[in-house]
């Protein structure tokens, strides 16, 4: 039986689902698997919505091990994380600490969903972690937000839900699974016309996140991230894939460039 390592912030709602969607699939016996573990990188009290992610686990009856990222740093006296800059050596001393205290705890995947730090190589090489991308294989790189923009100001036709290993190049991990969507055609074309001649900086600057087609480019991605976290997990766990290093094989270890999982995933949501 698959045992999974369960990482996550559980910084909102979405964080919360991810959870349910693999839990349920497991009591329902779709999924051959078992959550060992979750781990946080925050503690009870820091924040509401953490709160409530650590109670549905505890409900759950899943060990539930945290280590705050932020009274770490506060009691090196350190900078946080800056985006765009390497990340700081105290960084590297919390993934070990973090090692430390699942070392009782051993998982034979991990599944980074809504952990909202970047692992270092210390993490990298001790674990096998996949991680949620809302973007196909070669497609924009960085938070859900930023993944949004970028597919509006380049005038994209297609995005997509991936799950890739993590590596210590953010988003540049091997892919394992992935499925697509277009976002054109009758459900998109007026949105798209609604910009007008507007820039996407004018689009953000005037409507932000509210824009509509901003809204229907992440409806449709997140309908497909629950089935396509369990439908990978169910792949591992059926011996349809592995890791070998930092590669992704298949059955007979051949090296794969990531399941295209679109048909089983379009089927899931209801799309023809």
């Amino acid at each position: 039986m698959l045992r999974i390592g369960w990482f996550s912030t559980g910084r909102d709602e979405a964080a919360c689902q991810l959870l349910e969607a693999a839990w349920q699939a497991i009591q329902a016996g779709d999924l051959k698997a078992r959550i060992v573990v979750v781990f946080s990188n925050r503690e009870r009290g820091e924040n509401p919505a953490s709160d409530r992610f650590f109670d549905l686990v505890e409900g759950y009856g899943i060990l539930l091990v945290c280590l705050s990222s932020k009274r770490f740093r506060q009691e090196r006296g350190a900078a946080p994380a800056r985006a765009g800059e390497p990340l700081p050596a105290w960084r590297t001393e919390y993934d070990r600490a973090v090692i430390a205290v699942l070392e009782a705890h051993p998982f034979d995947l991990g599944v980074l969903a809504g952990y909202m730090l970047i692992f270092t190589e210390a993490a990298c090489q001790r674990y096998n972690l996949l991680n949620l991308h809302p973007a196909p294989p070669g497609g924009p790189t960085g938070t859900w937000q930023e993944v949004i923009w970028q597919l509006m100001e380049q005038g994209a036709s297609t995005a997509g839900v991936m799950m890739h290993l993590a590596t210590k190049e953010l988003d540049k991990g091997p892919p394992v699974t992935y499925c697509t969507y277009s976002i054109r055609g009758p459900a998109f074309d007026g949105l798209w016309a609604d910009m007008g001649d507007r820039s996407v900086a004018e689009v953000q600057a005037g409507e932000g996140e509210d824009n509509r087609l901003f809204g229907e480019i992440r409806r449709q991605g997140v309908m497909r991230e629950l089935p396509l976290v369990v439908a990978t997990l169910r792949a591992f766990a059926d011996g349809k894939m592995r890791i070998e290093g930092e590669q992704v094989v298949d059955a007979d270890g051949r090296p794969i460039g990531g399941y295209d999982l679109t048909q089983e995933i379009d089927r899931l949501v209801g799309v023809t």
